[in-house]
């Protein structure tokens, strides 16, 4: 069966780096609400300076920091696995986090 996505797995082998920020980044942005939720319920009752620094790191350098480290290892990971077995797993990934954010309302 993979062997028929062999040739998409392939063609997309060469942009693996950029597949897996995508990957990444679409990730982040269906957990972000969440995660910014509750660091907002948790500073609720904080100073408003304190509330924008939290913030500021949190997604400035929390969330970039998570793209720059695991986007590389995501990237090897994926490499390491068959052309038509790495064309499957992002489809899917895609996908399920397409299903994922649909169902938290946030597409």
């Amino acid at each position: 069966m993979f062997e028929i996505f062999a040739p998409g797995g392939q063609f997309i082998s060469n942009y693996l780096i950029e597949i897996s920020t995508a990957l990444v980044a679409c990730l982040l942005v269906v957990i972000g609400a969440d995660v910014n939720r509750l660091l907002r319920n948790s500073l609720r009752n904080t100073n408003f300076f304190v509330r924008t620094v939290c913030f500021i790191l949190l997604n400035a350098f929390g969330y970039g920091l998570v793209i720059i480290k695991l986007t590389p290892y995501l990237a090897k990971l994926l490499g390491k696995s068959e052309p038509g077995l790495m064309f499957s797993l992002v489809v899917l990934s895609f996908v399920s986090i397409g299903i994922w954010a649909q169902r938290n309302r946030q597409i």
